[in-house]
């Protein structure tokens, strides 16, 4: 017998049997572990309808009251982290101190939102108009739908739901049923800390969960992190369905080494990058870019680098865990084939490791290619692997050229010791997220994260500012109180005086 992971509804996990379950893996030995609950549309019905209850008072709760909220889920979160953090691994099998960083920095996301008071201050004009006031609020949109990915169980969930929770909405979260544990670890820390029942709830399943979310009538936003595809698709049904949407899609980061750039701090940037999380990073850099002449030399650092990683169980002391299901292996693994056929260079093979682990473990190595053309589905399609690619180019034009021309635009990174190269690639490339020697440029929770080109739809980034604006409304009020010299009726349109 295994686990049955449930729906958290209403404050506790839910008690009906369902109709439909799904499978839940350890990645690094290929055993099932749990048997997860698949949501159908009256289960999603139900969490509605908890959820705007709930919503009712929630709504009207100081900004006193909903701070010390998260001031407490800060402090539980922060005493628990390790335990989360091997959830997480038991689920999706990064290493143990990746999916600590994951908490870490879904962390500062919560202390972010636990400055609400501030974060919602409105404006006043006194005297806009002779004896009129006006002053603006921002007000909860109601009930919202986060849709999350497999990827970061914890931290994109973080993105999102404090914001929300914070600006006095109720949510109501799909994680991914591939490691749907997480997600009842935070509701039941969101409990502990005082959140009123139904505040926060979670419905576990596949696309029938998110159609139905997609689709309610009493959802009002939705907020999605997956591939492109299914971001389009989120994004198109949900704004036909009259709700605001920010979907975060997929990408293809690149980085750009210039001839001047210490090669020794790009080669262990580019294996960082690349492999941290077995490449299951949607900010993770899947193509560098070498700029001539530091190509043979580049190459030849990164892989000295990638034949000394460690790959195995993320419970032990390795560097790289195992993908997360048996069928995500089948799928990178025939990119690596796919990318030998195309003509390029296959440098370290990830299919020849010798993993840490089980011998069930769905594992694949790191892979490097050079000589990679732009034309090779190893470089358009998003792997979300460890396969990292290197293409060749003859100057700092072609390069950027080679960043702008591709479709998607999430994250991007330059190596260079000079600032002018710096800027101008700052300035001119055509991504949301940049860093200058620094090879994942995830903003800190005060700004916002996002992408852009295929990598977004819609107009809000996630978390920071854009996370406050998404989650409220604006409205205005204009005051004028009763005066004797009012002036009688006037039916011109109302002007400033």
């Amino acid at each position: 017998m295994t686990e049955l992971i449930h729906h958290w509804i209403a404050g506790k996990p839910a008690d009906t049997p369902p109709e439909r379950t799904g499978t839940v893996f350890n990645p690094a030995t290929g055993e099932v572990t749990g048997t997860v609950a698949y949501a159908d549309g009256s289960d999603v019905d139900t969490a509605v309808a908890v959820a705007a209850e709930a919503l009712r008072e929630w709504r009207r709760t100081s900004l006193a009251k909903r701070s010390s909220v998260l001031f407490a889920f800060r402090e539980l979160l922060n005493e628990r982290k390790d335990e989360l953090a091997e959830i997480i691994t038991a689920e999706h099998g990064k290493v143990l101190s990746d999916a600590a960083g994951e908490v870490q920095r879904g962390l500062e996301n919560v202390e972010y939102a636990c400055g609400i008071p501030n974060l919602l201050q409105g404006g006043f004009s006194e005297n806009a108009s002779t004896s009129v006031d006006v002053h603006s609020t921002r007000q909860p949109v109601g009930v919202v739908g986060v849709i999350s990915p497999f990827n970061f169980p914890a931290m994109v969930p973080l993105w999102f739901v404090p914001n929300a929770i914070a600006c006095g909405n109720a949510v109501i979260l799909k994680p991914s049923e591939k490691d749907p544990s997480a997600a009842l670890f935070l509701a039941e820390l969101w409990k502990e800390a005082g959140l009123p029942d139904g505040v926060f709830n979670v419905v576990q399943g596949d696309k029938v969960a998110v159609d139905a979310l997609l689709e309610h009538r009493d959802v009002k936003a939705i907020s999605f992190v997956g591939s492109t595809p299914i971001a389009r698709y989120v994004y198109e049904t949900g704004t036909v369905h009259g709700k605001r949407v920010q979907a975060l899609g997929g990408a293809k980061n690149h980085m750009v080494v210039l001839p001047d750039a210490d090669l020794d701090l790009a080669a262990d940037a580019a294996v960082s990058a690349g492999f941290g999380s077995a490449g299951e990073r949607c900010m993770a850099i899947s193509a560098v870019v070498a700029v001539d002449p530091v190509g043979d030399e580049l190459v030849a650092k990164i892989a000295e680098r990638v034949r000394e990683l460690n790959v195995g169980d993320g419970r032990r002391a390795c560097d790289m865990g195992p993908l997360v299901t048996a069928s995500h292996r089948v799928r990178v693994s025939s990119y690596v084939d796919a990318g030998l056929e195309a003509g390029a260079e296959l440098v370290v093979d990830g299919r020849e490791v010798e993993a840490d682990g089980a011998a069930e473990g769905f594992w694949l190595g790191p892979t490097l290619f050079d000589r990679v053309e732009t034309g090779m589905s190893i470089y358009t399609d998003e792997i979300f692997g460890p396969v990292l690619s290197v293409l060749r180019v003859p100057d700092y034009d072609a390069a950027l050229d080679v960043i702008n021309g591709n479709p998607y635009g999430n994250g991007t990174a330059i190596f260079t010791e000079s600032g002018g190269a710096a800027r101008r690639f700052s300035e001119e490339v055509e991504v949301g997220m940049v860093g200058v020697n620094v090879p994942i440029p995830v903003p800190v929770a005060q700004f916002s994260f996002g992408g852009w080109k295929d990598s977004l739809f819609g107009d809000s980034h996630a978390y920071g500012p854009d996370g406050i604006r998404f989650f409220t409304r604006t409205k205005v009020v204009t005051t004028r109180w009763p005066d004797p010299s009012h002036g009688g009726v006037n039916l011109g349109f109302p002007q400033s005086s």
